[in-house]
């Protein structure tokens, strides 16, 4: 079966959402989302949005600490063209409805600080500031006729096509697997936009959901699109370390309300690593934790705001003291158990300041993009905020161009005549894994060289396995997955590889210096776009 559409969005997120809702008025939007609607990470965010909304806080403060935290690879007129959209992009979430937390009995917002940040500024819906913004825009989206959301669809693989015109090669759809009925249907567009998310699954711990496995990335590069600073992987300094979950995230608002960081003993110890101490950057909180736990081979370290009232921590955090209190932690008595997870992609698709890819009419947003805003390393809660303020651009974008792009011509249908039902999923599963495990154990906080190599080597046998898998057998949204994750898995070592230095969340014991010149890690996949579309480096058109 064959779907059209003016704009497919590949991804539900607040990135997805609030480009579907930009596009609302002048197009038929699809947005596809892989699973139900509230299950992307946008959902589970805790922290908040960073913004500049406070007369002592400033542009140019926000646009520094981003800069330092990103260790000399924010592109600076990236980061500046987020940060003065910051105080809109907030503006318009409060229009969708999003109710943020405020000052008691006032009418003024109530702004915390997080690592790296010199000024209170993040802008919270106490601690689930993700799901009051998503389930806002879910239920501004379902109120949308010109937008049609498909649940439980899995993109398989971009279509391309020559323009009749320019005889230039574009993205005209995707072929999409409907997860219930188990056939795959093309999606065809004016215009596609993938807004997936980021590729945390690759790793064995992860504060991320199962759907986080860089489809997005994954399809851009197999159509052609470059792939940037992929080895740059956040990982959050404190996830919950119980039997029972194994992705709670513990926000970082909890240190920058004054939580400590102690070891088994009781003892602090950020004092050793960072003047900063808590607040240090994820990136060196993350590796002081890594540093003590194998210095002391202890499975966890500890979290502790029980210094503060009772009546603060629930009022603050209500989210974690009860999941907390579930597992039996009580938070206001005794510290919390946690370990470093995966937790965001910092690098991702090439695009330009409106998400434009190397490939004619498919756009990147969001964790799945790299915009040059975050550099070797994420500064605190400008996630949320690059969702909005690339999406509402790349929306500006799309609406000037659409009228002047032809409808793409009709794609061949999936044929699925040639595969047979597997009685070997045992193979997906054990593959799966196999990939997180050695990733963790190879390409993780801390690498070498020869871990590396490792690594790529057993990357390279996968990718045959399960090549050999998709040719034969019908496709599950599980082989999908896996083999999306097998290709960021590759890009991630490749790009670690190449960065012959120590920066940001790239720490190498074979290269532990930085080195003086900072260069972005291009990668440039054989079938390259670039005599379609070329979008420069530094987020010029």
């Amino acid at each position: 079966m064959t779907y059209s559409h003016d704009v497919l969005v590949i991804g539900s997120g607040a990135a997805g959402l609030t480009l579907a809702l930009s596009l609302a008025k002048h197009a038929k939007v699809a947005v596809l989302s892989k699973n139900a609607l509230n299950q992307g990470s946008t959902w589970f965010a805790q922290g908040g949005i960073a913004a500049v909304l406070d007369d002592q806080d400033s542009i140019e403060a926000h646009v520094k600490d981003t800069l330092i935290a990103g260790a000399g690879l924010c592109h600076e007129e990236s980061v500046r063209f987020t940060v003065e959209n910051s105080k809109a992009a907030i503006k318009w979430l409060i229009e969708q409805g999003v109710i943020f937390t405020k000052e008691n009995g006032t009418e003024d917002y109530h702004l915390t600080k997080e690592g790296g940040h010199s000024h209170r500024r993040i802008i919270h819906s106490a601690d689930a500031t993700g799901r009051a913004v998503h389930s806002t825009l879910i239920d501004q989206v379902r109120l949308q006729q010109n937008i049609q959301v498909y649940e439980d669809h899995i993109a398989v693989n971009l279509i391309t096509q020559a323009d009749t015109n320019s005889r230039k090669l574009r993205c005209t759809g995707a072929y999409v697997l409907d997860k219930n009925s188990e056939q795959v249907h093309v999606f065809q567009a004016k215009v596609v936009v993938l807004a997936t998310g980021g590729a945390s699954k690759v790793y064995l711990y992860t504060t991320n959901l199962d759907g986080a496995s860089g489809d997005g990335i994954a399809m851009a590069w197999r159509a052609g699109c470059r792939i940037a600073n992929m080895e740059f992987n956040q990982f959050h300094p404190t996830c919950l370390y119980h039997a029972s979950t194994k992705n709670f995230l513990i926000s970082e608002a909890l240190r920058g309300e004054g939580a400590y960081l102690r070891l088994p003993n009781g003892e602090r110890f950020m004092h050793r690593f960072d003047e900063r101490l808590e607040l240090a950057p994820r990136d060196i909180v993350a590796r002081a934790i890594d540093h003590e736990m194998k210095r002391l081979g202890c499975d966890c370290l500890y979290l502790d705001i029980s210094h503060k009232t009772p009546d603060f921590i629930k009022e603050h955090f209500p989210t974690i003291y009860a999941r907390c209190l579930e597992l039996g932690i009580d938070i206001t008595k005794e510290p919390i158990p946690v370990v470093p997870a995966a937790h965001f992609t910092c690098g991702g698709v090439v695009v330009d300041k409106n998400g434009q890819t190397d490939l004619q009419n498919l756009y990147a947003i969001g964790e799945t993009s790299f915009t040059g805003l975050h550099g070797a390393n994420r500064l605190a809660s400008n996630s949320l905020l690059e969702c909005v303020v690339y999406a509402q651009s790349s929306a500006l974008q799309i609406i000037n161009s659409l009228n002047a792009i032809n409808p793409p011509e009709q794609s061949e249908e999936w044929d699925s005549t040639r595969v047979t039902n597997s009685d070997e999923d045992v193979v997906i599963s054990h593959n799966w894994d196999e990939l997180r495990r050695f990733m963790w154990d190879y390409v993780g906080i801390v690498r070498t060289h020869k871990r590396l190599e490792r690594a790529l080597h057993r990357i390279e046998l996968l990718k045959a396995e399960i090549a050999d898998y998709y040719s034969n057998y019908k496709i599950s949204s599980d082989l999908i997955e896996l083999r999306n994750l097998a290709t960021v898995a590759e890009l991630i070592i490749d790009s670690a590889l190449e960065r012959k230095e120590s920066r940001g969340l790239h720490y190498s014991l074979d290269f532990p210096n930085k080195s003086n010149i900072a260069r972005d890690t291009i990668l440039v996949p054989t079938n390259f776009a670039a005599q379609n579309i070329v979008v420069s480096i530094d987020g010029n058109d």
